[in-house]
């Protein structure tokens, strides 16, 4: 929803490349170090990408999710990655 949104105002396309590969914990509790883990390899995109992406997330928190969600879409061949998130925790 989050993303549709921000496509429309900014004219552009929403992609589902980005793909759950294995189940994750919830981190409500976990530390930084203990998230960095629980997403790590937890994600793969489902086709080559190449140009820019902007990444949507509705919590930042630690960042470990949206770290391990860019890695996987430079490695699947995006130029770009940026990242927004409409929460922060603090």
């Amino acid at each position: 929803m989050l993303a549709r949104g921000v496509a429309e105002e900014i004219n552009a396309t929403v992609s589902a490349t980005l793909k759950v590969v294995r189940s994750k914990r919830d981190q409500v509790e976990l530390s930084a170090a203990q998230r960095r883990a629980n997403v790590a390899g937890a994600y793969r995109a489902s086709a080559p990408l190449r140009g820019k992406i902007l990444l949507i997330d509705d919590v930042f928190t630690p960042g470990a999710t949206m770290s391990a969600c860019a890695t996987t879409l430079l490695r699947a061949g995006a130029q770009e990655v940026h990242a927004l998130s409409l929460c922060r925790t603090v």
